[in-house]
């Protein structure tokens, strides 16, 4: 168990996170048996992007009550569709989510950083999956990452901290059924230290450093996850388009 850590002020203010949290942390750790390490990564204020890997639909549940537990309101950046649905739409903006669009026009690209920025200026942090949808990778390692994470880091000159999760497939695997039993399935979670970024920084923001620079996040990711999984990432990171598969929806092969 990670070491106690101050709660943010975010965390510490009423908010609609205290009621989510009220019903979603306790259902959960009858589900999930969460183990953190790397806790001292995650500031304990301020802003930053929390890069997380992704292979199971349930796993966005665990990092955020991950980040809770460490003491941060937990704030994704979610489809632009999901906030048109009754209900969710309105929770999802009473929380400060991000809404992104799948298919983004300039406009779009531009609004999502705006709001984004805002987050940062109010010393709030922002979880952005970089894999954009849930792996490909037959063994679930992190795929070719987009460059929205990165984008949205060297525009706020925020911190982004690599996170890696492990054991959620067995509660969800990729595509598949939900598996409660037996209860408290051991998930660990690791962060790491922030990405060195300092070179793309203060070097042009042209398209082939943006992907240098989501790279460099995903190498970190896939070190954590290497360690969690004691064994070597594979070399290169998996790419749909090269393998011939669409980067959302069901893969052919779990269909």
């Amino acid at each position: 168990m990670p070491p106690r850590r101050r709660a943010s002020d975010e965390k510490r203010r009423p908010s609609v996170f205290w009621a989510a949290a009220c019903i979603v942390v306790p259902v959960t750790g009858l589900i999930a048996k969460i183990e953190i390490t790397g806790a001292e990564h995650l500031p304990e204020d301020g802003a930053y992007v929390l890069a997380p890997n992704h292979y199971s639909e349930f796993d966005p549940v665990i990092v955020a009550v991950a980040t809770w537990r460490l003491g941060r309101a937990p704030r994704f950046m979610a489809k632009e569709s999901l906030f048109r649905v009754p209900v969710l739409g309105a929770l999802l903006r009473a929380t400060g989510m991000i809404p992104v669009a799948r298919a983004t026009t300039a406009a779009a690209a531009k609004q999502t950083i705006v709001q984004a920025e805002q987050l940062a200026s109010d010393g709030r942090g922002v979880i952005v999956y970089p894999e954009g949808s849930l792996t490909r990778d037959p063994g679930l390692w992190p795929m070719r990452g987009k460059t929205g994470a990165v984008r949205l880091a060297l525009a706020g000159e925020l911190p982004v901290i690599p996170m890696a999760t492990w054991g959620v497939q067995r509660i969800l695997p990729r595509y598949g059924k939900l598996s409660l039993w037996p209860p408290r399935k051991r998930v660990r979670v690791a962060l790491g230290p922030a990405v060195d970024l300092d070179t793309y920084r203060s070097g042009p923001r042209t398209n082939s450093n943006l992907v240098a620079a989501t790279d460099a996040v995903m190498a970190d990711i896939a070190g954590l996850l290497a360690d969690l999984r004691a064994e070597p990432a594979p070399a290169e990171r998996w790419d749909p388009a090269v393998h011939g598969q669409k980067e959302t929806g069901r893969l052919e092969s779990e269909s």
